[in-house]
């Protein structure tokens, strides 16, 4: 006879438990869209919907994003589209008018311009919008951690990185990725933190990964939360 399934009731998500006798450990997965807990065959029910409890944003960010990457298609720049900055989404709103601007008002990403069925100007005018504020944030940013960190940086400056979200030169430039500023501020930081983090060791030793972690504690979910988004943060 094949063993009952067994579920546990998340905040807006079903976890199924699937039970291992040489777990010691629980262990919470989410693939394809679906949650899954491998727990010891002894552990307690309540002891595992703590572990679930204490994992909810992680669990809900990581179907966030399966629902978006399953859903990523190419930007048309038209009303309605969804943008994000610092990890919140907002709807873009595109207007006829002048003096052209963009800025953010009451949930929207409101582009005001002359020519508002000309995707091509509007995808201008928000990259536009984005770098200026990418290179305002990151600026504030890596000035508040390296007086933190107590290190000191030449400059500062954006860039349209391929495969990469900052750099980091020898003599202390610094440049980042400016598609960067769409993601949750605590992954931003993260990558101010890392780059921050070259101007001592100039390498991913253990050492440097250490120095990360004095700052960014949980560094290594903001790595897989980069490496899963990438797809999302696009422009």
């Amino acid at each position: 006879m094949s063993a009952v399934a067994e579920f546990i009731q998340g905040n807006g998500f079903l976890a199924e438990v699937i039970r291992a006798n040489r777990r010691k450990t629980a262990t919470i997965k989410v693939e394809a869209g679906k949650v899954s807990v491998v727990a010891p065959a002894g552990l307690s029910t309540s002891r595992i919907e703590e572990v679930i409890a204490k994992k909810n944003r992680w669990i809900k960010e990581k179907l966030l994003l399966h629902s978006q990457v399953m859903a990523v298609k190419p930007k048309e720049y038209v009303s309605g589209e969804s943008f994000s900055y610092l990890g919140k989404n907002y709807r873009l709103k595109v207007i006829k008018g002048s003096p052209v601007s963009v800025k953010l008002v009451q949930g929207y990403l409101m582009v005001v311009t002359p020519e508002p069925l000309n995707p091509i100007r509007t995808k201008k005018l928000l990259e536009g919008w984005y770098r200026e504020h990418a290179e305002k944030k990151l600026k504030e940013k890596s000035n508040r951690f390296a007086k933190q960190m107590g290190v000191h940086f030449a400059s500062v400056g954006i860039k349209s990185f391929k495969s990469r979200w900052g750099s980091c030169s020898s003599d202390g430039h610094i440049q980042y990725n400016w598609r960067i500023i769409m993601a949750p501020n605590r992954i931003v930081d993260y990558v101010v933190v890392h780059e921050l983090c070259h101007l001592i060791h100039h390498n991913h030793s253990p050492e440097f990964w250490r120095e990360v972690g004095k700052v960014v504690p949980d560094y290594g979910e903001a790595k897989g939360w980069l490496k899963e988004n990438s797809k999302v943060l696009f422009f």
